[in-house]
């Protein structure tokens, strides 16, 4: 049965099949601004390495730590690997606050569910599953974006009870009640 985890060098295998799909439909190119595409072009050429994707995964799980250095402009975000066995089928980032570019456009939660692993309802358990992490790092309600064109993104959010709020940038956002979250 998936899992919410913290990220771990034990998928190492099927993170990089994941990551290759992910490469294959466009994502880590020099226009994709998302976490994942940032990754993707910094780290690509390092994770076949055991002890660099340990790093990886390493410097990943000390990033919801206050004193973590990071980038200026960046918060301090848990990330959850969500899991099958030693399968990757995707993951959560839960930013701890929001900075004024997160209020308009990334809001507190972002997530990216492999391609092969989408349609069988693994990203609606996984933000369900996120919602008490993101509950006890004080965030309630949380708020989510999507791409005003991505219908499936829209429905997982709305089947954790997003609430719309408006549209701003291209981005349509939600706001999510983390107080009844079980």
């Amino acid at each position: 049965m998936p899992e919410l985890v913290a990220p771990t060098p034990a998928v190492q295998v099927s993170y990089l099949k994941a990551i290759d799909e992910f490469q294959a439909e466009g994502r880590g190119h020099d226009d994709d601004h998302t976490m994942l595409g940032d990754e993707i072009r910094t780290n690509r050429d390092t994770w076949q390495a055991p002890e660099a994707f340990a790093a990886y995964t390493a410097r990943l799980r000390a990033d919801t730590l206050e004193e973590t250095p990071r980038r200026q402009g960046w918060v301090p975000c848990t990330t959850l690997w969500y899991v099958d066995g030693d399968e990757y089928l995707g993951r959560i980032a839960i930013r701890h606050r929001l900075t004024e570019w997160l209020l308009e456009y990334g809001g507190h939660i972002g997530y990216d569910m492999r391609p092969s692993a989408r349609r069988r309802g693994h990203a609606t358990a996984m933000l369900r599953a996120a919602l008490p992490a993101t509950k006890r790092l004080g965030i309630d309600p949380a708020l989510i974006t999507c791409d005003s064109d991505n219908v499936a993104s829209r429905r997982v959010i709305e089947a954790n009870g997003g609430r719309f709020a408006d549209e701003r940038g291209g981005k349509l956002r939600f706001w999510v009640t983390t107080d009844t979250a079980t």
